[in-house]
């Protein structure tokens, strides 16, 4: 092997190849550095005077299916323009690590392509070790997000285990890509982020989120004068939650014959029409349990109805619509629907706001499923840090998530 094997090979410049041995299946490359090559490591001068060195061994490029290792007897020298006394720097690894710069490149063009554990076992390393080097650039590239750009933002949490572990979620909208996480749930997991806003200067001009008290407060303190944008799933998910509520009170007080027919009849009532499938006669089933009870059916079809404001043609004619929806669930005297009425009275600037800003969490919530596959793909993070930053480069993966 030659000297400058080590460059075109390895990545390796400015040492010089002094031997190779083997041993278990395994290749040592010993190489050193020439005397006029030695500088400080601290202000970089040449006027420096050996004392020692330490030895080293560093994990490198693997030769087929065989590890390969880089031994070096890392020079510890006295600089006589600074004083200080310290080992040389290392111009192909980091001093902290025990593998090279070219090694590290190597694993993550893999992580491209391959899970943790697959690296590990083909380079026959610790899964710790790949771990590290991951985490190492992902700290590097998304540790600090650049905000200054920020023009329309998704707010929403997502679950990540049991005991009530929350992890609140913030994406651009217009990139697609997650800009914060935060730790629980609530205006207490975004103060870093609003922090983080203020020092950026960015001029958010929208929010999309759901209808969540602590998240509507937090955005009138920290985003004064920005539009509020409630998005659409989440106002039918809250009006499926009280459908759900009202089917199991009218189930309670049903008798025999209308227990048999409302049983099962939930995710009827939450599915959209055109999807009910005839092979399964679920039309038919959904009408039969719609006609046992009038409440039933005024509140599975004044659903259906709000689902048409987010279709009007305009912010006025949207305005309208929803007047004459709330003033039709006002009157039905059923009061799941009232009740509903009163809530979306309150809300009513949010959701008019979509038509000057056609915003949701819809993103969001495409990202916050592919958080859930990549977490039960690596059977959980016991490393929060590194499970946030691996959510801030999710947009970033290539291979697939799951399968």
């Amino acid at each position: 092997m030659s000297t400058s094997l080590l460059y075109h090979g390895f990545g390796i410049v400015g040492y010089r190849y002094v031997r190779t041995h083997y041993e278990g299946g395994q290749v040592f490359f010993s190489i050193g550095q020439d005397r006029h090559r030695l500088r400080c490591s601290a202000c970089r001068s040449r006027k420096v005077v050996p004392k020692g060195s330490i030895f080293r061994r560093f994990r490198s490029l693997p030769i087929g299916s065989r590890p390969v290792w880089m031994l070096f007897d890392v020079p510890r020298v006295q600089c006589l323009a600074c004083g200080l006394t310290r080992q040389v720097e290392l111009a192909f690894a980091d001093p902290r690590r025990s593998y090279t710069k070219s090694f590290e490149r190597y694993v993550l063009e893999l992580s491209r392509h391959m899970t943790i554990k697959d690296i590990a076992n083909h380079l026959k390393v610790g899964w710790d070790m790949v771990k590290d080097i991951q985490k190492k650039n992902l700290q590097r590239k998304f540790s600090r997000p650049v905000l200054k750009g920020l023009k329309r933002i998704a707010i929403d949490e997502i679950s990540i285990g049991k005991g009530h572990r929350y992890l609140t979620v913030v994406m651009d909208l217009v990139k697609g890509v997650v800009v914060f996480v935060g730790e629980g749930k609530g205006a207490e997991a975004l103060l870093t982020f609003w922090k983080r806003l203020r020092s950026s200067r960015a001029k958010i001009k929208a929010v999309a989120l759901d209808m969540s008290p602590a998240y509507i407060a937090a955005v009138l303190e920290n985003l004064r004068g920005v539009a509020m944008v409630f998005d659409h799933f989440h106002v039918i998910k809250l009006f499926n939650d009280r459908l759900s509520e009202l089917r199991r009170r009218m189930y309670s007080h049903a008798t025999a014959f209308g227990k048999k027919v409302l049983k099962g009849s939930r995710w009827l009532l939450l599915k959209n029409p055109e999807n009910l499938k005839e092979e399964h006669n679920e039309r038919q089933r959904l009408k039969e349990a719609l006609e046992l009870n009038q409440p039933l059916a005024i509140a599975y079809y004044m659903k259906e109805d709000l689902r048409r404001f987010w279709s009007q043609p305009d912010k006025e004619s949207a305005r309208a619509f929803l007047s004459d929806w709330m003033a039709r669930a006002s009157a039905s005297s059923v009061p799941m629907l009232m009740k509903f009425a009163r809530t979306l009275a309150g809300h009513r600037f949010g959701l008019l706001n979509y038509f000057d800003h056609p915003i949701s969490t819809g993103p969001l919530e495409g990202t916050n499923n592919k958080i859930k596959t990549m977490k039960r793909q690596a059977y959980g993070f016991r490393d929060m840090e590194f499970f946030k930053l691996k959510i801030m480069a999710i947009h970033e993966a290539r291979y697939a998530l799951a399968g």
